[in-house]
């Protein structure tokens, strides 16, 4: 069976790590799907969907389980939530079942028929990307949250410089 998972992990972070690894323990192959793919440099949103593969793949290459079997596909929001689950069905390979904790998310895959499991969530208090970036802005410790590949990438890619620029004003 084949399971899709959707979430936008700005950044990807250790609780996502566990969920892909409790889904893959029940699944042959999974689907990742980067959600709201062409968002970029916001608050909510500050890195790309190839900064979010990147350091999915990144970090999922640590673990023992075949790449070949974990397909990652960006999948871009439409405006219209009844026509949602049509589009993420055009852009990922088929699938069988979703993993997601988002109501309206599963609200929409359940009114198309689709099995919808909620993922079990790991201190969702500290393992949080909101929680993640906003460590980052006031410049607490982030770090344990994420893989060491993770924070590679958001090092490498100027992350910590970018959140706190996109999150900062000209009122003084």
């Amino acid at each position: 069976m084949r399971a899709l998972y959707i979430g936008r992990f700005q950044p990807f972070h250790n609780g996502h790590l566990e969920v892909v690894k409790n889904i893959l323990s029940e699944h042959e192959e999974l689907i990742i799907a980067i959600g709201s793919a062409q968002e970029s440099h916001t608050p909510k949103n500050p890195f790309t969907a190839g900064e979010r593969f990147e350091m999915i793949r990144a970090t999922i290459a640590q673990e023992p389980y075949d790449l070949s079997k974990i397909y990652m596909v960006p999948v871009e929001d439409v405006k219209r939530n009844a026509i949602w689950v049509a589009h993420v069905r055009s852009v990922v390979p088929k699938f069988d079942i979703v993993y997601t904790n988002e109501p309206l998310t599963r609200f929409l895959f359940e009114e198309e028929g689709y099995k919808v499991q909620e993922t079990r969530l790991f201190s969702r208090s500290e393992f949080s990307s909101t929680n993640i970036r906003k460590m980052i802005l006031e410049g607490k410790s982030w770090d344990n949250l994420v893989s060491i590949p993770t924070k590679r990438i958001i090092l490498k890619i100027g992350g910590i410089d970018r959140i706190k620029r996109i999150n900062s004003n000209d009122i003084k």
